[in-house]
């Protein structure tokens, strides 16, 4: 086989290398003349050759276009493994014949058709059809459903039902679906990658379509909107991102010993189990409160990333003192408090503690509360000749609020004196209220600091 794929792509390098004519002769030669000279060149080409071009167009219009060159293009066209049907095909298109009839007449073309992606109207009979046909080969497939805009009484069996005669499937991505029932699905044993996105679903009916997915590795749900409390069990799943939309009072539960990375937007009560091989942390809720984020142990946590408006002090708390390998943290965290009517800042934060329990910070990016957290009267009460921040070596801070200046401006002293393997520190100005008495003073303060370690320190 190697031998044979190094031949074919000598034969390619070389007839293409012939469509060029030398630069002293391209003006003796008339546009019909080059054009016939480059397909009479094509046509000669070995049907592997020809068949291995092809097989790098997936749109359906280029496909169309180039089953018309010549019969020997068009009895090429059954080896392409992929077809695409773009969202306007068919807008310029005047003709009574129905999308679902031009698109079976290509899917049935293709002999062993791997990637299908359909984005233009269709109906549910036809993509049966379609998936039956193909249910052997068929590894790919991505659909834009429409259930969320279409009227009229439901189709039955539903579009989302009909994939269950796609066993064969390895990658599934929906987009614009409605989830609002379980669907007729079996089990999809061979299913790695499962991505829905701006869906309307319902706990139970999400839940099932997950369960009939029992070996994914990634799975993403995103612009999802319904879910209130959701448990996720898979063993195998690496790679993790879900994206809810509404309040913010989500409850997540999940039970994947292989987890190695997780995006969590929108949920307020968060709990993971076996996190001994999460790297990657990322949570947010920029509509409701994070109350409970319960991970465990996360010794095998590099990234972390903690954002929203509100969240409780025993969520931040119990993650930063979890997460003590990180090497990159970044935290935009407005207010604490235990309920949503109170929002308070966040507590004293021992500035010696906190780096302590992550010595091995590299990167640290934190918005105002928390540097506020770090600049209280006592937070650099342990600091002594022994401290030292070992590995920190990119800092950015926004500030927000002139409030506390001095013990600000002693921690970011602290901060670049003990930081021994520093190479920059980035200070935001952040909607500060100019009108404060204390504004313009705060400022001369950071633009000395900023003259004083010049190599170190830059405004923005």
């Amino acid at each position: 086989m190697e031998i044979q794929s190094e031949t074919m792509e000598i034969q390619t390098y070389e007839v293409m290398g012939s469509l060029s004519l030398p630069d002293e002769e391209m003006g003796f030669v008339s546009n019909e003349e080059m054009a016939r000279f480059q397909l009479e060149t094509m046509e000669s080409l070995p049907d592997a050759v020809l068949q291995e071009i092809l097989t790098h167009i997936k749109n359906s219009e280029d496909i169309a276009a180039c089953n018309c060159v010549s019969k020997r293009w068009n009895q090429a066209s059954p080896f392409i493994p992929s077809l695409y049907f773009p969202r306007s095909i068919f807008d310029r298109v005047k003709s009574t014949v129905h999308p679902d009839t031009v698109i079976s007449r290509m899917i049935y073309n293709v002999k062993l058709l791997q990637e299908l992606i359909i984005y233009c109207p269709f109906s549910s009979t036809g993509l049966f059809s379609w998936l039956s046909a193909t249910n052997r080969s068929l590894r790919y497939l991505e659909l834009k459903m429409d259930s969320l805009v279409d009227k009229g009484t439901p189709p039955n069996p539903s579009k989302l039902d009909c994939i269950e005669a796609a066993k064969s499937l390895e990658s599934l991505k929906l987009w614009g679906v409605l989830i609002m029932d379980s669907p007729k699905w079996s089990v999809f044993e061979k299913i790695c990658v499962l991505e829905i996105v701006g869906a309307k679903v319902k706990d139970d009916a999400i839940s099932d379509a997950i369960k009939a997915c029992p070996n994914l590795n990634e799975l993403l749900l995103l612009a999802c909107d319904g879910v209130q409390s959701i448990s996720i069990d898979l063993q195998r799943l690496e790679k993790c991102r879900l994206d809810f939309h509404g309040a913010g009072n989500c409850s997540l539960t999940l039970k994947t010993p292989n987890l190695q990375s997780l995006d969590v937007q929108g949920c307020s009560f968060i709990q993971v189990q076996d996190t001994h091989r999460l790297s990657k942390l990322s949570i947010s809720n920029i509509s409701g409160r994070v109350n409970i984020a319960d991970f465990g142990k996360l010794g095998a946590l590099k990234f972390l990333s903690i954002r929203g408006v509100q969240w409780s002090w025993v969520a931040v708390n119990s993650i930063l003192r979890s997460a003590t390998e990180v090497k990159h943290l970044f935290m935009k965290i407005e207010f604490t408090g235990d309920s949503s009517y109170q929002l308070q800042p966040f507590p004293e934060v021992d500035f010696v503690e906190f780096f302590n329990y992550h010595p091995n910070l590299l990167s640290f990016e934190i918005h105002g509360a928390m540097f506020a957290a770090l600049s209280h009267r006592n937070s650099l009460r342990n600091v002594d000749s022994r401290f030292v921040i070992p590995c920190l070596e990119n800092v950015v801070i926004t500030v927000r609020s002139p409030l506390n200046a001095e013990q600000k401006m002693n921690t970011l002293e602290t901060l670049v004196k003990y930081g021994k393997n520093l190479k920059s520190v980035a200070i935001k100005i952040l909607q500060m209220k100019t009108s404060h008495s204390s504004s313009d003073d705060f400022f001369e303060e950071i633009c000395r600091f900023k003259y004083m370690n010049q190599k170190l320190v830059r405004i923005e």
